[in-house]
């Protein structure tokens, strides 16, 4: 007999503390039961694997709950307490104090269950890039360390041991342990290496070991688009294997295209462009792309669209580990107003609502996907878009706006202001919901008024070109 898939579990948080709430589905009109009342804190955090749940109260302390009975596991008094992180397995955690001198050491990595202080070393500062200090991997077999021109490496069984090994990486400013299995580690060198390949001159970047640790995907950006096709610079999508079989680069252009790839850095589904800015993978292996307002849920084995909708105003967005509801959630410091939670079904469906007058955090409590069973009525599509017809969706948009040329020498007409979400959003629309979103028929004044400098530019360079000056006509 089938073992019973767990129970979802969401923690929202407002101003005055948080709680946790079962998960869906829930009967209409009725609020979700609480399984932990209202609780003071200043932040939150659950570890990866959902076992454990971490609450903070700013310069006091941390408390650890067991995430199946909600109860607290210890509670550590910790003045002047910065910032907390539990590792994968919820049994090691990780404070960051304030600190008076070098000879006070206020980074500690805590055995929760005995209260005991494992290792502690003197940071003099921290940020979102840095921390936590000390990573673990996900089994927590392996843990390491960022230090000045090296990555140092300890045995978790035993920190009296200090560090045990160590790479060096001179300039080092950033590191990212493979999480499953904990190993590979990438470091990242401002303009200079990642690994074992060069890549732009980089002044920022993003780091993703792949589950397996097989590959490796690198965002790098830099200041200078030597090819001069945009002000802000330039930007690359870099993937690499770990056994260094293949390395593949997708330049990142606007407006943006969603595209996805194998793992070759082939082209498999291409859903046009358009100002896209979330794609959110669900467990089960479908995705859902975001557009500003709207959302369209996709059966991606069968290349299928089963549902769209909007969701305005989202500052998240996450599927559930079990793959059947998607949670949308609009939060402060973000956005002051509209502050709400919306829970949607895996086709789009809207199922619950609910609005605060502040929020700071919904999440999901994490389970591991495969504990629960497939969503065997996603194979009912709404509709079904083959890649050949997106592809001549797209070259179609494409031949339409440079057919209608205007001449050179009229200048643009002073529009008035539209918010990006306003613009081109109809054509945005068609080219993400393959045609079952209603159209409007016309390009946006500003998309126009674009369009016309991009060809003036052209027309100029190929009047340079030829030595002759260009045709106004």
């Amino acid at each position: 007999m089938a073992s019973q898939p767990p129970a979802l579990d969401i923690l929202v948080r407002e101003p005055d503390g948080f709680s946790v709430w079962s998960g869906p589905p829930y009967p209409t009109g009725s609020a979700p039961p609480v399984r932990l009342p209202k609780t003071a804190c200043s932040a939150t955090y659950f570890s990866r694997d959902g076992s454990r749940l971490l609450a903070t109260v700013a310069s006091a302390s941390a408390t650890v709950y067991d995430c199946r009975t909600l109860s607290v596991v210890r509670l550590f008094e910790l003045p002047g307490l910065l910032a907390a992180a539990l590792s994968p397995a919820g049994t090691f955690l990780q404070t960051f104090q304030k600190s008076s001198s070098p000879q006070e050491k206020n980074v500690t990595v805590w055995h929760v269950d005995t209260a005991t202080a494992l290792y502690q070393h003197y940071q003099k500062n921290m940020s979102k890039a840095t921390w936590p200090m000390v990573q673990f991997s996900a089994d927590e077999s392996v843990a390491c360390r960022m230090m000045t021109n090296e990555i140092q490496f300890f045995d978790p069984k035993d920190f009296t041991k200090g560090f045990v090994y160590k790479i060096r990486m001179p300039g080092i400013a950033a590191m990212q342990l493979a999480s499953a299995p904990g190993s590979h580690v990438a470091g990242f060198v401002p303009e200079a290496k990642l690994v074992f390949r060069s890549f732009l001159v980089t002044r920022m970047h993003r780091v993703k070991l792949l589950h397996g640790s097989t590959g490796l995907l690198v965002l790098a950006q830099a200041d200078v688009d030597k090819t001069n096709q945009s002000y802000y610079g330039e930007t690359k999508l870099n993937y690499l294997t770990t056994d260094r079989a293949f390395e593949g680069i997708v330049p990142l252009i606007m407006p943006a295209r969603a595209t996805i790839f194998n793992k070759k850095c082939n082209p498999l589904l291409e859903l046009g462009e358009g100002p896209y800015n979330t794609i959110r993978w669900n467990p089960k292996g479908r995705w859902f792309g975001n557009l500003p307002g709207d959302m369209a849920f996709w059966d991606y084995s069968e290349k299928k669209l089963v549902g769209k909708t909007k969701a305005e105003c989202s500052v998240t967005s996450e599927w559930s580990p079990d793959g059947r509801h998607f949670m949308t959630a609009t939060t402060a410091p973000r956005l002051q107003i509209d502050n709400g939670i919306k829970i949607f079904d895996h086709n789009g469906s809207l199922q619950f609502k609910k609005m605060f007058e502040k929020l700071y955090q919904a999440d999901w409590k994490p389970e591991a996907p495969e504990k629960f069973g497939d969503i065997a009525d996603l194979t009912t599509s709404l509709g079904s878009i083959k890649i050949e017809e997106m592809k001549k969706q797209a070259q179609g948009s494409k031949s339409a706006q440079t057919s209608s040329k205007v001449p050179a020498n009229i200048a643009a007409k002073p529009t008035a202001y539209r918010p990006p979400h306003a613009k081109n959003s109809a054509d945005v629309q068609d080219k993400l919901f393959g045609g079952l979103a209603s159209t409007g028929g016309e390009m946006s004044k500003n998309a126009l008024r674009n369009k016309k400098r991009r060809e003036k530019q052209k027309e100029k360079k190929a009047g340079e070109g030829s030595g002759a000056p260009a045709d106004d006509n």
